[in-house]
Parts: C-alpha cells; sequence; structure tokens
C-alpha cells in the first residue's frame, strides 16, 4: 500500500462533487448506504468520500466528507443527514470486503509555491461582487482576506465538471485563477436574469421613475 494511503475507506458515489467545507445535506435509503453511516456514526470522527458518478466513469479524485449532523431518522431506517467536505482524495483501489462501497485512498497534497496575489485579489473581488449582487450581504476586507478558493466555491452552485476541476488542481494559485472565471461568468449569468426579470416587471414599458 502507498506510504500514507488508508484503506476500506467509506466511499458514497453520487452523481454529485463535493467540495473542502461545503456543506451537503443528503438522504440515505439504500441499506449498504445506511450502514455505511452508522459505521461512520460509531467511530471516531469517522469519515467517508463523496466521489462523483459520472455517466462516463468513475472520477479517481474525490472529496472526504464528515457528517455533522442528523437531521432526521425516519421509522424505516432511512437518514437525512448533513455532511461537511474536509479534504481532497485520489482514489488508489476499489476494495469489496465491506458491505458498503470503500477504497483505498490517498490523501491530496498541493504542491509548493508562492501566492498569487494578483489571481487571489481579483477572485475575492468578483466573489464580493457577487454576494452583494444576490444577497445584498457586504463583505468586509478581513473576512475576504481569509478566504481560499475552496471557502468561495463551496458557497456557490457551479457545474459539476468546473467543481470537479476545482478538487483536482494541486496549486491555490491555479484554484483561484479558475475561481476568477467562474466568478465572472456567474456575475454575467446574474445579470442577464436580473435584466429578464426587469423586461418582464416593466411589461415591455420603459420606465423613467
Amino acid at each position: 500500500m502507498t506510504s500514507g494511503a488508508r484503506s476500506e475507506f467509506p466511499l458514497f458515489p453520487l452523481g454529485m462533487v463535493a467540495l473542502p467545507g461545503e456543506s451537503i445535506p443528503l438522504h440515505i435509503f439504500e441499506d449498504r448506504y445506511k450502514r455505511m453511516i452508522e459505521h461512520c456514526l460509531a467511530g471516531d470522527g469517522e469519515e467517508l468520500g463523496i466521489i462523483w458518478l459520472s455517466e462516463e466513469e468513475l472520477k479517481q479524485v474525490g472529496c472526504a466528507c464528515a457528517v455533522e449532523q442528523v437531521l432526521e431518522r425516519h421509522p424505516d431506517g432511512r437518514l437525512d443527514i448533513l455532511v461537511r467536505g474536509s479534504w481532497p482524495f485520489e482514489l488508489l483501489e476499489r476494495q469489496d470486503s465491506l458491505p458498503y462501497p470503500a477504497g483505498v485512498v490517498q490523501a491530496l497534497q498541493d504542491e509548493p509555491e508562492q501566492p498569487d496575489a494578483g489571481a487571489a485579489a481579483i477572485a475575492r473581488e468578483l466573489y464580493r461582487q457577487l454576494v452583494m449582487q444576490a444577497t445584498d450581504r457586504e463583505l468586509g476586507e478581513q473576512e475576504l482576506e481569509r478566504m481560499s478558493s475552496y471557502d468561495m466555491a463551496a458557497t456557490v452552485e457551479f457545474e459539476r465538471e468546473a467543481k470537479q476541476e476545482l478538487l483536482e488542481l494541486r496549486s491555490e494559485n491555479a484554484r483561484m485563477q479558475l475561481m476568477g472565471r467562474l466568478l465572472a461568468g456567474a456575475l454575467e449569468r446574474l445579470e442577464l436574469i436580473e435584466r429578464a426579470q426587469a423586461r418582464a416587471m416593466s411589461n415591455g414599458k420603459v420606465r423613467f421613475s
């Protein structure tokens, strides 16, 4: 086994991508996944790995998640839970010896690099604008300075392909550059939606007051 790898790590293949810091509600109804969650709840901080099962393949890079809260236990054994992403991993090998999907995983570390202040400043400014435009909330400078690419991405609903690319990048500078492009696109789409809504409310008339 590769040094630092973890075996028998619970895996949850889903049609979604989780990111570090992202909070995700899950509805658990299959017996094998109910067993997985009970295993995680019984352990001391035991985590599970959400990994994107796309139409083409099971991705090799996923995100470890901790069960934060059991929202509801249904009489038939179904569970509503809240998990939060913690760290990215690479799936090295599938394991079929457990009553739920599992595998050997390796935590992924970022490459050493000097921070790109320019890329980070652009991404954070675009994020500030997006939050302001979408929620009317003004983010403070100190709050923005503390935010990583993952922190920002965890609060915006991006396409799965974009989130997977963020998860697979091993450079915070590269993630900040990608976040800049994604946030610029999100702002543009939001502005288009707002203009369309304004047109609909105006009933085709230009209002001057």
